[in-house]
Protein backbone atom coordinates (compact mmCIF):
# COMPACT_ATOMS: atom_id res chain seq x y z
CA UNK A 1 0.00 0.00 0.00
CA UNK A 2 1.38 3.26 -1.25
CA UNK A 3 0.66 6.83 0.79
CA UNK A 4 -0.79 7.75 -2.78
CA UNK A 5 -3.14 5.59 -2.79
CA UNK A 6 -4.59 6.44 0.81
CA UNK A 7 -4.82 10.59 -0.55
CA UNK A 8 -6.16 9.49 -3.04
CA UNK A 9 -9.62 7.44 -1.60
CA UNK A 10 -12.26 9.12 -0.51
CA UNK A 11 -13.06 6.87 2.76
CA UNK A 12 -11.31 8.08 5.43
CA UNK A 13 -8.67 5.98 6.44
CA UNK A 14 -6.44 5.48 9.65
CA UNK A 15 -2.86 4.81 9.34
CA UNK A 16 -1.41 3.11 12.85
CA UNK A 17 2.06 3.46 13.02
CA UNK A 18 3.71 1.73 15.87
CA UNK A 19 6.59 2.59 17.35
CA UNK A 20 8.93 0.14 19.52
CA UNK A 21 11.50 1.54 21.50
CA UNK A 22 14.53 -1.12 22.56
CA UNK A 23 16.46 -0.34 25.74
CA UNK A 24 19.98 1.46 24.77
CA UNK A 25 21.18 -0.16 27.74
CA UNK A 26 21.59 -3.15 29.96
CA UNK A 27 19.71 -2.75 33.27
CA UNK A 28 21.17 -1.19 36.05
CA UNK A 29 23.15 -4.70 37.85
CA UNK A 30 26.67 -3.69 39.27
CA UNK A 31 29.86 -3.79 37.32
CA UNK A 32 31.88 -5.37 40.25
CA UNK A 33 31.16 -8.82 41.10
CA UNK A 34 30.62 -7.35 45.10
CA UNK A 35 27.98 -9.87 46.21
CA UNK A 36 29.40 -13.16 45.58
CA UNK A 37 29.62 -14.69 48.39
CA UNK A 38 31.94 -18.06 48.03
CA UNK A 39 31.18 -20.43 50.84
CA UNK A 40 34.41 -21.87 52.49
CA UNK A 41 35.28 -25.98 51.70
CA UNK A 42 35.86 -26.45 55.70
CA UNK A 43 39.28 -29.06 55.36
CA UNK A 44 41.43 -30.49 57.76
CA UNK A 45 41.02 -32.93 60.41
CA UNK A 46 37.55 -33.46 61.97
CA UNK A 47 38.24 -35.86 64.86
CA UNK A 48 41.44 -35.28 67.03
CA UNK A 49 43.22 -37.68 68.82
CA UNK A 50 41.74 -40.03 71.50
CA UNK A 51 37.95 -39.66 70.60
CA UNK A 52 35.78 -42.71 69.71
CA UNK A 53 34.46 -43.08 66.04
CA UNK A 54 31.96 -45.09 64.42
CA UNK A 55 32.77 -47.11 61.42
CA UNK A 56 32.79 -44.86 58.16
CA UNK A 57 33.44 -41.48 60.01
CA UNK A 58 35.38 -39.33 58.40
CA UNK A 59 38.49 -38.34 59.96
CA UNK A 60 40.02 -35.88 57.95
CA UNK A 61 39.61 -33.96 54.59
CA UNK A 62 42.56 -32.39 52.65
CA UNK A 63 43.89 -31.65 49.05
CA UNK A 64 46.52 -32.59 49.35
CA UNK A 65 48.32 -35.57 51.02
CA UNK A 66 48.72 -34.13 54.43
CA UNK A 67 47.66 -36.65 56.59
CA UNK A 68 48.49 -40.45 55.80
CA UNK A 69 46.21 -43.38 56.39
CA UNK A 70 47.16 -46.00 58.88
CA UNK A 71 45.95 -48.67 60.65
CA UNK A 72 42.18 -49.31 59.98
CA UNK A 73 42.23 -46.27 58.37
CA UNK A 74 40.62 -45.77 53.98
CA UNK A 75 41.75 -43.16 52.18
CA UNK A 76 39.12 -41.58 49.35
CA UNK A 77 39.80 -40.81 46.11
CA UNK A 78 40.03 -36.92 46.90
CA UNK A 79 41.76 -37.31 49.92
CA UNK A 80 39.66 -38.15 52.80
CA UNK A 81 40.49 -40.26 55.57
CA UNK A 82 37.77 -42.44 57.18
CA UNK A 83 37.91 -44.60 59.90
CA UNK A 84 37.16 -48.49 58.41
CA UNK A 85 36.37 -50.00 61.72
CA UNK A 86 35.04 -48.55 64.96
CA UNK A 87 37.46 -47.55 68.21
CA UNK A 88 39.53 -44.86 69.30
CA UNK A 89 41.67 -42.59 67.23
CA UNK A 90 45.80 -42.27 67.65
CA UNK A 91 47.53 -39.33 65.53
CA UNK A 92 51.39 -40.56 64.96
CA UNK A 93 53.93 -38.75 63.70
CA UNK A 94 56.38 -41.85 61.96
CA UNK A 95 59.39 -41.87 59.74
CA UNK A 96 58.52 -41.48 56.15
CA UNK A 97 60.87 -43.90 53.66
CA UNK A 98 59.59 -42.57 50.08
CA UNK A 99 61.41 -44.38 47.05
CA UNK A 100 63.84 -42.33 45.83
CA UNK A 101 63.43 -43.77 42.41
CA UNK A 102 59.92 -42.60 41.56
CA UNK A 103 59.98 -39.27 39.21
CA UNK A 104 57.06 -37.90 41.99
CA UNK A 105 59.06 -38.31 45.11
CA UNK A 106 62.34 -37.03 43.49
CA UNK A 107 60.29 -33.70 42.46
CA UNK A 108 58.69 -33.30 45.32
CA UNK A 109 61.38 -33.82 47.96
CA UNK A 110 64.30 -33.16 46.09
CA UNK A 111 66.99 -32.08 48.41
CA UNK A 112 66.36 -33.72 51.35
CA UNK A 113 67.65 -37.19 50.24
CA UNK A 114 69.68 -37.57 53.32
CA UNK A 115 67.22 -36.21 55.95
CA UNK A 116 64.29 -38.10 57.98
CA UNK A 117 61.29 -37.09 56.40
CA UNK A 118 58.46 -37.52 59.14
CA UNK A 119 54.29 -37.83 58.16
CA UNK A 120 51.40 -37.59 60.39
CA UNK A 121 49.00 -40.77 60.18
CA UNK A 122 45.70 -41.47 61.45
CA UNK A 123 44.95 -44.86 63.13
CA UNK A 124 41.80 -46.61 64.50
CA UNK A 125 42.61 -48.63 67.51
CA UNK A 126 39.48 -51.31 67.67
CA UNK A 127 37.65 -51.24 71.04
CA UNK A 128 38.38 -54.78 72.75
CA UNK A 129 35.69 -57.35 71.94
CA UNK A 130 34.42 -58.85 74.88
CA UNK A 131 36.21 -62.32 76.46
CA UNK A 132 32.99 -63.95 77.00
CA UNK A 133 33.77 -67.40 74.72
CA UNK A 134 32.40 -70.47 75.91
CA UNK A 135 34.56 -73.05 74.89
CA UNK A 136 32.75 -76.99 73.83
CA UNK A 137 35.50 -80.32 74.50
CA UNK A 138 35.77 -82.10 71.24
CA UNK A 139 33.85 -85.23 71.72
Amino acid sequence: MSLNWLLNTKKPVSVIVDFVRNASKKTGGSTRNTNCKVRPKHRGWKVQDGHIVPAGKILATQRTTRFHPGLNVGFGRNGTLFAMEAGKVVVTCEKFEPNWDHTWVQRNYAGRTNQNIFKKYYNVIPEPQHNRFKLIDEV
